[in-house]
């Protein structure tokens, strides 16, 4: 909701300081400037990216209407399945987990929370790490390794649209150039024939250069910036369960696993010491195999 308000914001001081200054805003209704601008801009994006990075782009710009994607009370889910795994790893051992890990859907466990077992991304890193620890004698070191560059191909896949985005943004200030040269190109073809439109024709042509730049610093380039933003954001859940899995290999007990996962969140949406344990101590343990 925050991109709608600065867009507001731009569009009405720009506007706004045009007018007050003694300008007439018709003069800046060029549609032809904007169609060469907009349209050319769009075309190169579609022909520069495959189509998967195309929709989720579409796909993380209307998701910027919408909250975070993971809340205080997600985090505190989170933290609290990642407590009911550990716990019953602790009392039944490794291969206590392992029906649950090798069917989320179906587990108890998981099954305890919703909203979490809804993502899928989410829930299948988990549950690959875990299968990791149960079938393998790997270190601390080696699993975070593997986690590092699985962490880190996540991370570049979720911000092809976003970088996609800021790309567009930059070509759009070359567009109205190219709107700008078309504009005095018609000019020039009138010279011969009724001259007393020729400060109009050049005071379309300047348009496309200003809608240009405009477009690209007022509101593609915010646009890219926040859909970045947004991936920084919703990344720390991976991150969160990183932590976790390798404090929970290198022998802590589960509630300091836990806890080390939760220092690693935004202060934000990081759920308080006492609101986790809260938590923790009125649920009911489902960790049962």
């Amino acid at each position: 909701m925050l991109v709608l308000v600065g867009a507001f914001v731009v569009l009405a001081c720009v506007l706004g300081g045009f007018v007050l200054s003694h300008g007439q805003i018709l003069a800046l209704w060029q549609p032809y400037e904007l169609l060469i601008i907009g349209g050319g801009a769009v075309g190169a994006f579609v022909s520069a990216n495959p189509a998967k990075v195309v929709k989720a782009a579409l796909r993380d710009a209307m998701g910027l209407l919408k909250g975070p994607k993971y809340s205080k009370q997600d985090y505190i889910d989170l933290l609290s399945m990642l407590y009911d795994l550990f716990s019953l790893m602790r009392k039944e051992g490794l291969l206590g987990i392992e029906e649950h890990i090798e069917d989320p859907q179906s587990s108890s466990l998981f099954s305890a929370y919703p909203r979490l077992l809804r993502e899928h991304h989410l829930i299948e890193f988990t549950t690959d790490c875990l299968r990791l620890i149960v079938g393998g004698s790997m270190n601390p070191h080696e699993l975070e390794q593997l986690l590092e560059v699985e962490l880190e191909t996540h991370h570049h896949e979720a911000m092809a649209p976003a970088m996609a985005v800021t790309k567009m943004a930059d070509a759009l200030p070359g567009f109205g150039i190219v709107a700008a040269v078309l504009g005095i190109v018609t000019t020039m073809s009138q010279l011969g024939d009724d001259t007393s439109r020729i400060g109009m024709h050049i005071a379309g042509a300047l348009v496309g250069t200003f809608l240009g730049i405009l477009l690209c610093y007022g509101f593609v380039g915010p646009l890219g910036a926040a859909m970045e933003n947004r991936v920084q954001e919703d990344g720390r859940a991976f991150e969160c369960v990183k932590i976790a899995l390798l404090a929970n290999l290198r022998g802590y007990n589960p509630k300091v696993a836990v806890e080390f996962a939760r220092k690693s969140l935004s202060t934000h949406t990081r759920p308080g010491f006492q609101d986790l344990e809260d938590h923790l101590k009125a649920s009911p343990r489902k960790a049962t195999a």
